[in-house]
């Protein structure tokens, strides 16, 4: 075999045509920065997160520093989030000036844990920000009672996530605002960066398109000092072809995932649970193994890649040094970066190769427990 951990290859080749007849159209039109394409996006996007409103920008880390913007974030507030997630999750706060302050997660979806959150509130909490990881939905209806408890706002990261559900609500339909990436890697991925702010409120909308565009409220006119995260029309164009085939994508995404946890049930590595109140996308599909490292060489030897994500929690990043945070603080977090490894996942994936995959896997497993019993 020779399987990769994403084959955006196989994606484009399904989608050439439209997709090229998108991009001419912009070429046609020269106009290469927010304009129709942008609005005609967002107008789909808004539509298919069931949400009243969708604004367009230029990456899904720029998303989450508008997101936080718009609910006027400054230095000295806190953010309540997760370790177990990219760095731009908690980079966004920290670039306001604003403290990231992470608690541990549930060890059955490695999200989040609502039960570890109340305790972290201060008087300079402003706003918890739940990721939900690898496209299942963080537990809301818990986080949104806290949230209220404490007149605190919630913002959903929902970067991997797109159309996963929650209690039969959409991501990004429960918090005050919600971040998406359309990084080219994920289900729903620009050829290039882009990202959205989705809400429902309407005091949030002008703000947030204002911070895109150099805080312009029309053309020269600055309300008030912005910043430069337009989305570019040909993403915008790219994302209207590409979104009309994101259910499918996603019930091809779900199948592969049955497949893999009925192939490796009892098989020797642990699988992370999709609770019955969710609707998970499958962004990526992890596994964990006290033998992570061995198991991914085992894997590559039989031309199957992978991938790490994410093998160093944020709170132990260089970057967030000055927190203080040592090794232990968060045992749950520092356990599944040392043990999380993610499997090929991708709608073009062919069953029976899932099928090889899971085997190989449960191979390794089978013979780990025979020197380890």
């Amino acid at each position: 075999m020779n399987v990769p951990l994403l084959d955006l290859q196989a994606q484009y080749v399904s989608l050439r045509d439209d997709l090229q007849q998108a991009i001419d159209r912009v070429m046609s039109s020269q106009r290469f920065v927010l304009g129709d394409e942008v609005r005609r996006l967002e107008t789909s996007l808004a539509e298919y997160c069931q949400t009243k409103h969708a604004i367009g920008c230029a990456s899904g880390s720029d998303a989450l520093l508008l997101a936080l913007m718009a609910l006027d974030l400054k230095p000295g507030d806190e953010v309540i989030t997760t370790s177990f997630s990219f760095f731009a999750t908690a980079a966004s706060v920290a670039r306001l000036g604003a403290r990231p302050v992470f608690v541990d997660i549930d060890p059955l979806t490695c999200n989040i844990d609502p039960a570890k959150i109340e305790a972290a509130i201060t008087s300079r909490t402003k706003v918890i920000m739940p990721v939900h990881l690898y496209g299942t939905c963080a537990d809301m209806d818990p986080i949104l009672e806290i949230a209220a408890r404490h007149n605190v706002l919630v913002i959903e990261d929902a970067a991997q996530a797109h159309g996963a559900e929650y209690k039969g609500r959409r991501a990004g339909t429960m918090g005050a605002l919600a971040c998406f990436s359309f990084y080219p890697g994920k289900n729903l991925g620009a050829y290039g960066e882009a990202g959205a702010v989705v809400t429902n409120d309407e005091k949030y909308v002008d703000v947030i398109k204002q911070l895109r565009d150099q805080g312009q409220s029309a053309k020269y006119l600055h309300d008030r000092v912005g910043y430069n995260y337009r989305m570019e029309a040909i993403q915008g164009a790219v994302l209207q072809v590409k979104l009309k085939h994101l259910d499918a994508w996603t019930n091809a995404r779900r199948e592969l995932a049955k497949i893999y946890s009925d192939e490796l049930v009892d098989s020797g590595v642990r699988l992370l649970a999709e609770p019955d109140q969710c609707k998970a996308v499958y962004h990526v599909f992890p596994l964990f193994s006290r033998e992570r490292d061995e198991l991914r060489e085992h894997l590559h030897a039989n031309g199957i890649s992978t991938g790490v994500h994410y093998p160093i929690p944020v709170h132990l990043q260089r970057g967030f040094s000055n927190l203080g945070f040592s090794e232990g603080d968060l045992p749950l977090t520092e356990q599944v970066c040392r043990e999380v490894l993610s499997l090929p996942m991708y709608p073009e994936l062919e069953h029976a190769t899932a099928r090889q995959i899971a085997d190989s896997v449960r191979q390794f497993a089978q013979r780990a427990v025979a020197v380890h019993p």
